[in-house]
């Protein structure tokens, strides 16, 4: 006799899809819903080695050198306050992508700053046009082997103790 299968509504298929990292649960509870957290285990099931690796670490090199260069640029000279903490934001998210840590969530970020910058500063929209694009595609992609992500939230080895015979001696 086979289990039977919980049955669940289009609303609960929904809300349990993962969303930014953070998949949540519908479930009900006297009569409510309630929304519950669940932990996610990995956002990527593997890191990219090889060409693909090195691709990935080739574009977080040149994102992360291009939003330090572009933010310290920026902040020469007497900015106003929302130049400055927007530059800031970008060098800090910029160092972070270098090694590698946070990627999705940064490459996310810079996404959207990028594309906040191109809706409202005047001027050539094609370097933020291209720095979103990259970030995007960093959030999407993942960090790949060569990064500190892969390092702390990778695929570990696990090696088994040797067996003991119990008829050797």
């Amino acid at each position: 006799m086979q289990p039977r299968r919980k049955r669940t509504t289009g609303l609960q298929r929904v809300m349990s899809s993962p969303l930014l990292g953070v998949p949540l649960r519908l479930r009900k509870v006297r009569n409510w819903w309630s929304l519950e957290r669940c932990v996610l285990r990995r956002l990527y099931s593997t890191f990219a080695g090889g060409s693909p690796g090195i691709g990935l670490l080739l574009m977080r090199l040149v994102l992360g050198a291009a939003l330090v260069v572009r933010a310290s640029s920026a902040v020469w000279g007497n900015p106003p306050i929302n130049t400055m903490v927007m530059s800031t934001f970008l060098a800090g998210f910029g160092l972070l992508l270098i090694p590698g840590l946070w990627t999705p969530i940064v490459g996310a970020s810079v996404a959207l700053l990028e594309t906040c910058q191109i809706m409202t500063v005047p001027g050539d929209q094609w370097v933020p046009l291209l720095l979103a694009t990259i970030g995007g595609a960093l959030a999407m992609l993942g960090p790949g082997r060569w990064s500190i992500d892969a390092r702390l939230f990778g695929w570990k080895r696990v090696e088994p103790p040797p067996r003991k015979d119990s008829f050797i001696s």
